[in-house]
């Protein structure tokens, strides 16, 4: 069977849109109708007029997909396909802190779950948490979650006192610092760009700091360039089909794999055939608590107004 073509006409029969992030798989990005990062992708789900969203991304994706759509169909091709950060955040122990910090402002990166969402008074993303930080009152506290080493860059890029949640991502905790600076004595002309989830350490080396959408632009602006990039590894595949004359090479991990790069166990948990099943049995569809939407949405839809 040519998965491909069967995706496609199901795609057309059912009025079905794929949104892919990034960290996907190279062969997932090439059907997906929309690839992006967290922010592009809520804005893509806000705006879309298909009746079913199949989610090729991580769990706490599609679950603000299907906040923005509660009427619609909502899939994952894999429903184990989670988030180290988002689990660092249980919403029984957050909700304490916010609690006892009730004067706090409370934001919180996109990478969480429904119900950590629903704890807050707006939602960011890494390509807009800047923007989202600077938009509180200066006198005004903040709780930041659930990612520490973003929320750690935003301290040192605003001078805000923010009172910070002790999450983190595998992943961008997995660069190896010595690693690094070998790869950088192998190729000391590549220029090192990172994503802000990664340890201070990892930032200070580096020439550019960004999102993934972020990172994309600024290779594009600088193709003459080379680069070593600190991200996970599924980012790699958009630049190259961009970029295809810029030489870059993955940032490499602690553990050694087949890649000697950070990849993501459970964005790389979809594959081709799960989406087709997905596809075919609508299922399995991603379910939120009505309760639970009407709070999550608004922190949502405020970030969505202030990232216009």
């Amino acid at each position: 069977m040519d998965l491909v073509k069967e995706i496609k006409r199901l795609k057309e029969e059912k009025n079905a849109v794929i949104l892919a992030h990034y960290y996907q798989v190279g062969e997932i990005q090439d059907i997906a109708d929309y690839v992006g990062d967290s922010l592009g992708l809520s804005q893509k789900a806000a705006e879309t007029d298909a009746d079913i969203i199949v989610f090729a991304g991580v769990h706490f994706m599609a679950e603000t997909a299907k906040i923005l759509n509660p009427s619609k169909t909502v899939v994952l091709p894999d429903l184990n396909a989670g988030c180290s950060l988002a689990d660092s955040c249980p919403p029984e122990a957050f909700e304490k802190f916010t609690k006892a910090h009730p004067d706090h402002v409370v934001i919180t990166y996109v990478n969480c779950s429904a119900e950590i969402k629903a704890l807050s008074d707006i939602v960011c993303t890494s390509s807009n948490a800047l923007k989202i930080v600077n938009s509180i009152p200066k006198e005004t506290p903040i709780i930041f979650a659930p990612d520490r080493n973003l929320g750690r860059y935003i301290i040192n890029e605003t001078g805000r006192d923010m009172l910070l949640w002790d999450g983190s991502c595998v992943v961008h905790e997995a660069f190896s610092m010595d690693k690094l600076i070998e790869l950088h004595k192998k190729y000391p002309d590549y220029k090192i760009i990172a994503h802000p989830e990664s340890e201070t350490h990892i930032l200070n080396t580096a020439t550019y700091i960004g999102s993934t959408s972020g990172m994309i632009n600024y290779v594009k602006e600088h193709q003459d360039q080379k680069f070593i990039v600190a991200t996970e590894a599924g980012i790699l595949h958009k630049m190259q089909q961009e970029m295809p004359n810029t030489e870059m090479v993955p940032a490499p991990a602690k553990e050694d794999n087949t890649c000697a790069c950070s990849e993501c166990h459970f964005m790389k948990m979809n594959t081709l055939q799960k989406l087709y099943d997905c596809l075919l049995n609508e299922s399995p569809q991603i379910e939120v608590d009505p309760k639970i939407i009407d709070r999550a949405l608004l922190p949502i839809e405020r970030m969505l107004e202030l990232s216009k």
